[in-house]
């Protein structure tokens, strides 16, 4: 039977050669784009899932507000863990992570290599994370200080072997300190939401231990089993309670939690599952760019979509085409062929198209999978799609496409009725027609859908890059790695590099207005005594006397730091959102008091207002920041203006090598660091724009057959017309004005929902374009050109044939 079933699918297959090819063409475009974005969808759905207990893993998280400044971090105090731990027997084990000690200078032969994949871990980090050993005792592997444990690349890297227990690696900052190397782990897989090359034990950060309102460490807990993660929250009011509420009594001068938060002011810890941290955490100082689980909701809405016109375009190709089959039908219904049989037949039919199509669709992907790779930053195989968790839905994947794109023709051919059909009296072609114009008006909804998307995504994109940010971003270059040297080599660094021709300005700070930079936050009160109603919580950045004025910043209030002033030691320059947040309205002159610790209070002068720049991506507000004289810099930054940037780049690099023998040459634009902040809303413009080109194209495909046929269909009528004196613009106004109808329809149908998708996107920016009606009239008259030239292409061949052809049989 099913030898039979074969025989006639390829006998039909081969006897229509053009709707065969637009069906398979159109299902493998549609299944080759599924399949890719099912990758990156499973890739992202995949992070920190292959830990063991993982579903028992935990981040907290902090959210702080003071004085109308809120900080969202993932990162506690460096008591938090070992506290919660002591009052709660629900937790099994916790462990830091702490990263702010900055890049490490490592040795190898004669020179030094700038490492950015380090990190310090607590001896217990390898409890909590179970990664793969390849050499070394993990558990014990951190107890010591001047331990480290790398990854088998780094060991490869250095050592060009994983042979390497017990040897050192030197490490240089102020002084050069040599670690004894204790475990060799495999690399940390990419769907991991931290990527460390280097583990240091805890034991080596310098820090000021005991500090519980300074949050500086990703803590993370692992919680017994059977523990309600959410229930366990509540213990963190008593945490805040125990430990937190005499220091807010000592130094904010509170009694308890509710006079704080009546103040406007609020503190929150909650858990963060391990396995939602990449697609779901919207906190600063992430040790790895985040996801974003409503681009895998939008791709895979795509995908499905994609998918969808793919098959849509069979269902109506293959209904439309009914004339071809209705004889077939009528006769082997006569000849004893019962329904069911029929139905089997057409079915097998579409699940055998389906099936060479995702053949073909496999080997699309085997040669664009690189290029998607890059656009997507992903790092995927086609073996990814014959894992475990995929491939059950692969081998499923022909047959739901088969029955899907089969099922309706299937029953609508197997209905006909032998007796009309032998006598001619079926109107063929014509059935259906109702249910194949609701398709292409899906069809073309969907497509007009993805274009608007995608014009709202390039035009935000565009307002980020041309938005006055209060700053100037552009030919700004960042030398980086000068945390090796002293302040006068530093100093001399700078000033040599002025005299070069091209620089212009120069300044060195450690802070910079991206968000991969450096920050620092303290809280400053407006009086001696601090309160909960006169405290603010505000970024402090160490700069020089040159920052403002290299970076294009405006004072507008006040003055800049002076040498001429010696009090400048002790002044400070805020921005408009803390003035406006300190209620001051002329705030020169004016005191700030800052308490540490350990009790010790200093107090600033206000000397000048800075106005607003954004030192933050534009998904946020402009938060309070104020600027003081600072040292302990790690970038000297220069404003260029030369023709030839590269020469002038080899010049400074001459005198780094001159100033800082055997130190890594690091720049980067700062440009750039700008744009990565945006890299995310940017692969996702790049994937929307393919794979709208990739809709449009599909429902072209199916559009192009279905004018085809009709032109087919209507092969004498338009010969009758042409005789008759009809002209060729007519004849092609004639076949074409029902398409334009249903793009027409579809537009209508697609605006509302177009608005409201991208409304909600836009939701996640603080500063955003406005939705504009040109963007909808944009997508619209491009659906339909795209439309009208797929099915004039027809028409006009239809209009131009010669009448006495189509009529000889009359």
């Amino acid at each position: 039977m099913f030898k039979n079933y074969f025989k006639i699918a390829w006998r039909n297959i081969s006897k229509n050669k053009i709707y065969s090819f637009i069906n398979i063409a159109g299902l493998a475009i549609g299944l080759a784009s599924f399949l890719l974005i099912t990758l990156y969808v499973t890739n992202e759905l995949s992070y920190d899932r292959y830990f063991p207990d993982a579903n028992r893993i935990y981040r907290i998280n902090s959210d702080i507000r003071i004085g109308g400044s809120n900080l969202h971090m993932p990162v506690t105090s460096d008591m938090m863990g070992q506290l919660l731990e002591k009052d709660n027997p629900q937790i099994e084990q916790y462990t830091r992570i702490y990263t702010f000690s900055g890049n490490k200078l490592v040795k190898k032969g004669n020179v030094y290599i700038n490492e950015t994949n380090v990190g310090n871990a607590d001896s217990t980090f390898f409890e909590v994370f179970q990664l793969p050993v390849i050499a070394g005792d993990t558990k014990h592997a951190l107890d010591e200080p001047n331990t480290v444990v790398v990854t088998e690349s780094t060991a490869k890297k250095y050592f060009g072997t994983t042979d390497v227990l017990g040897k050192t690696i030197e490490i240089k900052d102020n002084n050069i300190t040599p670690y004894k190397i204790t475990a060799v782990i495999k690399d940390i897989p990419d769907n991991t939401h931290f990527h460390f090359d280097f583990l240091f034990s805890m034991k080596n950060v310098n820090y000021d231990w005991g500090a519980i309102t300074s949050h500086n460490f990703y803590t993370y807990i692992k919680l017994k089993p059977g523990t309600d993660y959410k229930a366990f929250e509540k213990n963190f009011d008593q945490y805040i309670d125990r430990y937190v509420m005499p220091y807010a009594k000592r130094f904010m001068n509170i009694n308890s939690m509710d006079e704080f938060r009546k103040a406007g002011n609020n503190l929150q810890y909650s858990l963060m599952p391990l396995t939602r941290i990449h697609l779901y955490s919207d906190y600063s100082f992430e040790l790895s760019p985040s996801g974003n689980i409503q681009y895998v909701y939008i791709f895979s809405a795509v995908a499905l979509f994609i998918l969808i016109i793919a098959c849509i375009n069979f269902m109506n190709l293959t209904t439309a085409r009914s004339a071809g089959r209705a004889k077939e039908v009528g006769i082997r219904k006569v000849l004893g062929t019962e329904k069911k049989q029929l139905v089997s037949q057409f079915l097998f039919e579409s699940t055998l198209i389906a099936l060479v199509s995702l053949l073909i669709a496999i080997l699309i992907d085997y040669f664009v999978l690189p290029v998607f790779n890059d656009i997507a930053a992903k790092h995927m195989t086609l073996n990814n799609l014959f894992s475990t968790s995929i491939l059950p839905f692969l081998i499923a994947l022909p047959f739901v496409v088969g029955l899907l794109a089969g099922s309706y023709p299937a029953f609508f051919l197997s209905a006909f009725k032998p007796i009309e059909v032998l006598k001619g009296k079926l109107k063929l072609g014509s059935k259906g027609g109702g249910l194949r114009s609701v398709l292409v008006v899906f069809q073309f909804a969907t497509s007009i859908i993805l274009i608007v998307g995608t014009i709202i995504v390039y035009e935000q994109l565009h307002f980020i890059q041309t938005k006055n940010l209060g700053y100037n971003k552009d030919q700004v270059l960042v030398i980086d790695g000068l945390f090796t040297l002293n302040e006068g080599t530093k100093q001399t660094f700078k000033n040599e590099v002025l005299q070069l021709p091209g620089v212009t300005e120069g300044t060195l700070s450690s802070f910079l207005p991206v968000s991969n930079s450096s920050r620092n936050d303290n809280t400053y009160s407006k009086d001696a005594v601090p309160t909960p109603q006169n405290s603010l919580d505000m970024q402090n950045w160490g700069v020089d006397y040159d920052y403002v004025k290299t970076l294009g910043m405006q004072i507008i209030q006040g003055r800049n730091f002076s040498k001429d002033f010696g009090s400048d030691s002790s002044a400070i320059i805020i921005n408009e959102t803390a003035m406006k947040l300190l209620g001051f309205t002329n705030p020169i002159g004016q005191k700030i008091y800052n308490t540490d610790n350990d009790g010790q209070q200093s107090s600033y002068h206000i000397i000048g207002v800075v106005k607003n720049f954004n030192f933050e991506s534009l998904h946020q507000q402009v938060g309070p920041l104020c600027f003081m004289l600072g040292k302990n810099t790690n970038s000297a930054i220069f404003k260029v203006n030369a023709g030839n940037i590269q020469n002038l780049i080899t010049q400074i690099q001459n005198k780094w090598k001159t100033i800082a023998s055997g130190m890594p040459f690091s720049y980067r634009f700062l440009n750039e660091s700008f744009d990565e902040m945006y890299r995310a809303e940017q692969r996702a413009g790049e994937i929307a724009l393919i794979f709208s080109v990739l809709a449009i194209f599909i429902a072209c495909l199916g559009l192009f057959g279905l004018a085809t046929f009709i032109a087919e269909q209507r092969t004498k009528e338009i010969g009758i017309r042409k005789v008759l004196g009809a002209s060729v613009q007519g004849i092609v106004k004639m076949l074409s004005k029902d398409f334009v109808k249903l793009v027409l329809l579809s537009f209508i149908i697609a605006t509302p929902l177009a608005w409201w998708a991208m409304h909600n996107w836009l939701n996640n920016f603080a500063y955003r374009i406005n939705i504009e009606w040109w963007m909808f009239v944009v997508a619209g008259i491009g659906a339909l050109l795209i439309a009208l030239i797929t099915v004039s292409f027809q028409a006009v061949k239809a209009a131009l044939s010669n009448p006495v052809k189509s009529l000889r049989t009359e």
